[in-house]
């Protein structure tokens, strides 16, 4: 029994063959080989071009059935993870109407401040747990408000993960728990937000009606197997955003249960059975893959945008393309905790949610031309991307988030020693590392969906944890000596932007 995950990132697609009698990956690829561009027509936008993740969709098939050996009639169900907080707008013929408006966009942070107080501070936190924010409602309210005659063809505005099932299926819908991210769904009623809606003047008829997160979604269609390969009538049995799923692959699904990935963006997700919200709108709780009216499971998440990038432009900046990441990781154990006072703030990618929507900017202070090297600059990436995790951890303690041990799947930044062992000294939790990751969860999710796991217990069976990460205690002072000082660069540099 196989099925299908896909991954829909805004760097790749990512998909994953999944053998459901062994839990075992059969087959993984993902496109473009490259990094997915991002367009950026103004300062802090930014789009992608939904088209492209469809193509990607379309690449990625075919070389999992090649590589695989097997046929698209092998396949049973489709899950999908996506890219969460995006905004994809279709015309009656589902056709797109402008470039998707994707995650780390900034536009609409003032459209969202403007109608969080409007609408009332206290009411949007007991309705929707959260400000309108930059999230997807804001950002449709961007498009009403700026292209007027581009909002007039809208027929159904979606997540990204709706259109790619959209485009399997020809039926738009979407799921409570991507409503929430959106910050479309009331928690006080249980139902889609009038107050949202009424407040940005958007029609009901605007959002897809709501399917289960796990069952049947819609079935591929004629049109989608001739583009994909794929069988006419396999179900799509799954859909949730990039984090909850990321959760859901670490079999974290249980209060006090809390999942990490340090990506594209950085995020701890921790689960609360209670509706709880941060007054200061730093972190952020949306409905989990399994929350239901009866068994409330909120997802709190803390994102940092500028993980990956940072990650990134260091190899590219400071390197070329040919140093490899582990060779970075290898250079950064050669320097001392603390990166002998080099400092580095690693927000240089759009407004940060954690630090109130402010842009800060990325940047290093406290370099000493005579002492540094490139292992310094290497080290001090890692150490402060992990301090704003121990920052943002610091937030969710007021919201009950603290955990003892943290899930991660072991790729990305998780590979990296000096990181991982930051994050574990100074908050005291263990790491658990998985060999999971999005399209892989997105499958074993699609096989729960369709009801070839009796239980989400025998869905984790096979899921073994492959190291531990313990805090270096010996070393904990100097960890937080010098986590103290970069967290008084940023606040130090908070105070003077506001």
């Amino acid at each position: 029994m196989i099925t299908l995950g896909y991954d829909i990132g805004s760097s790749s697609v990512k998909g994953t063959l999944y053998d459901v009698e062994s839990g075992n990956e059969i087959a993984s690829s993902f496109y473009p080989k490259h990094e997915m561009k991002i367009d950026s027509p103004q300062r802090s936008w930014a789009e992608q071009n939904p088209m492209v993740w469809w193509e990607s969709i379309k690449a990625v098939t075919a070389e999992l059935l090649k590589a695989s050996g097997k046929n698209s009639s092998d396949i049973k169900a489709i899950g999908i993870s996506y890219q969460m907080h995006g905004l994809v707008i279709t015309d009656k013929n589902n056709e797109v109407l402008r470039p998707s408006i994707i995650w780390c966009d900034s536009r609409a942070v003032e459209i969202g401040n403007d109608a969080f107080n409007k609408i009332g501070q206290q009411k949007c936190l007991n309705s929707l747990l959260n400000s309108p924010g930059n999230f997807t409602a804001s950002k449709l309210a961007w498009v009403k408000q700026n292209e007027p005659g581009v909002y007039s063809k809208i027929n159904k505005a979606m997540l990204p993960g709706d259109f790619i099932a959209m485009m399997l299926t020809g039926e738009t819908r979407t799921t409570l728990s991507g409503l929430s991210e959106g910050i479309f769904w009331d928690f006080e009623k249980d139902e889609k937000s009038e107050t949202i809606l009424s407040h940005y003047g958007f029609d009901k008829s605007i959002l897809a009606d709501i399917v289960p997160t796990f069952g049947l979604q819609g079935e591929v269609n004629a049109w989608a197997a001739a583009e994909t390969g794929l069988k006419a009538g396999t179900p799509v049995t799954y859909r949730a955003g990039d984090q909850p799923n990321n959760a859901f692959s670490l079999n974290v699904l249980n209060p006090g249960e809390v999942a990490a990935t340090a990506g594209t963006s950085g995020v701890v997700y921790g689960i609360s059975d209670t509706l709880k919200y941060d007054n200061l709108n730093r972190v952020n709780t949306f409905a989990h893959v399994n929350h239901s009216q009866k068994d409330k499971r909120l997802g709190i998440l803390l994102c940092i945008n500028g993980t990956g990038i940072s990650n990134s432009w260091i190899r590219k900046t400071v390197f070329d393309q040919n140093f490899s990441y582990k060779e970075m990781d290898r250079l950064s154990e050669t320097i001392n905790i603390g990166s002998d006072g080099a400092v580095f703030l690693p927000f240089g990618n759009g407004a940060e949610r954690m630090l109130q929507n402010t842009e800060l900017g990325a940047g290093f202070s406290g370099v000493n031309f005579n002492l540094h090297e490139k292992a310094h600059l290497v080290r001090a990436m890692f150490e402060g991307i992990g301090f704003s995790f121990i920052y943002g951890m610091e937030i969710m303690q007021n919201l009950g988030v603290n955990p003892k041990i943290i899930r991660a799947g072991k790729d990305n930044m998780f590979l990296s020693p000096v990181f991982r062992k930051t994050i574990a000294s100074i908050s005291g939790a263990e790491i658990q590392l998985y060999n999971t990751n999005g399209a892989l969860g997105a499958a074993r999710a699609a096989a729960y969906g369709a009801g070839f796991y009796s239980s989400l217990k025998d869905a984790f069976e096979n899921l073994k944890c492959l190291e531990t990460v313990y805090p270096d205690m010996p070393k904990k002072n100097e960890y937080i000596d010098a986590y103290k000082k970069w967290k008084n660069e940023l606040e130090i540099k908070l105070t003077n932007r506001r």
